[in-house]
């Protein structure tokens, strides 16, 4: 939600409201301004962040930047990928040059040269977690919402965060990648995706600390009342279930399980993309092995690129955000049905691991 103190918002270098910036003593703020549509991307508004940031980055008045999201749902739900599925069909533009944008700008928040703190309260999916899981202090709140759901509309999580997931513990980002599921802030810790949970009436407290010059490390803030994540106590079905690269066997153990929970998780893979689910998981494998974040953006890149066409992306968006008849057709029947070099040749162009 937008983090209320008295200064006011502009646009930025590149002319659009969608994304607006301001100055509060030494702290750079930049809010997403598009509440209706949970704040999702836009090209413009990736343009003015990345223009932004290149220049409160020579800026020695600026000492820390804080990212928020306009409205009270959260502080974006990903890429506006109704607005490239459009593009996908009417063959007028690349929707892949979106996708660089955006990956440049998830790069140069990793590797931005100040403190870059990301306010992640309410939903933060998709894109979203782009913007702000590659940040130096990543807060989520009582009321964060956080998932990389892209299987769920034939696409594949992509901004980098399968560097992340790959390294969270045990198979947890596996399980998080294939099904994209939602969890809550403590669960967002406990993967690796956030560093710590802070209640949301506190947010205002911590902009005019940071307005102040002074970023607190993750235990300064931590609040110990929060519930405890869940995702530790299910590591024992994650980790049986989730081994090995094989993503009809792990469909099948899940299914087989002894534990609800993971009988549930099976139900949603077997919802989901065939083809999106089986690419995601070598994806996260190789993930695991390519040595940078950089690497990884590539492999998205050229992921990306291959799910433009002979994928299920465009019937996917459209049965999730467009039609919202939640009845896809995926291209296979089931997972059983995907044929190993139909994923192979989707990492065409990739980097080797």
């Amino acid at each position: 939600m937008s983090v209320e103190t008295d200064v006011e918002f502009r646009p930025g270098p590149v002319a659009t409201d969608e994304v607006l910036f301001a100055r509060q003593g030494s702290l750079g703020r930049i809010r997403l301004n598009r509440p209706r549509a949970i704040n999702a991307l836009t090209d413009a508004m990736v343009a003015s962040m990345q223009a932004q940031l290149e220049r409160w980055a020579d800026d020695d008045t600026v000492t820390a930047v804080a990212l928020e999201g306009a409205g009270e749902r959260g502080l974006c739900a990903g890429g506006d990928v109704r607005a490239l599925r459009s593009a996908i069909l009417s063959g007028e533009d690349d929707p892949a040059r979106f996708w660089a944008r955006e990956y440049a700008l998830d790069a140069a928040i990793a590797r931005f040269p100040k403190p870059f703190v990301a306010l992640m309260d309410g939903i933060v999916m998709g894109g979203g977690l782009g913007l702000s899981a590659w940040g130096s202090l990543r807060v989520v709140t009582e009321r964060s919402r956080v998932a990389m759901p892209e299987t769920a509309i034939g696409f594949f999580p992509d901004v980098g965060m399968l560097y992340l997931l790959a390294r969270a513990p045990g198979e947890v980002g596996t399980h998080l990648a294939m099904t994209g599921v939602t969890v809550g802030g403590p669960d967002a810790v406990y993967a690796g995706l956030a560093d710590v949970v802070v209640e949301s009436r506190r947010l205002p407290d911590l902009v005019l600390e940071l307005a102040d010059g002074r970023v607190p490390e993750p235990g300064e803030l931590d609040d110990d009342r929060l519930p405890a994540p869940t995702l530790g106590v299910d590591r024992d079905w994650i980790d049986d279930c989730y081994a090995g690269d094989d993503a009809a066997v792990i469909l099948d153990r899940l299914r087989g399980h002894g534990s609800p929970a993971a009988r549930e998780a099976g139900e949603v893979i077997a919802s989901r993309s065939p083809l999106s689910v089986a690419v995601t998981l070598e994806a996260v494998r190789r993930a695991a092995r390519l040595a940078t974040p950089e690497q990884v953006f590539a492999q998205d890149l050229a992921l990306g690129r291959a799910f433009l066409t002979g994928s299920d992306f465009v019937e996917g968006v459209r049965a999730v955000l467009v039609d919202r008849d939640h009845d896809p057709r995926w291209t296979h029947a089931c997972l059983a049905d995907v044929p190993r070099d139909a994923v192979m040749r989707m990492f065409a162009g990739a980097p080797h691991p």
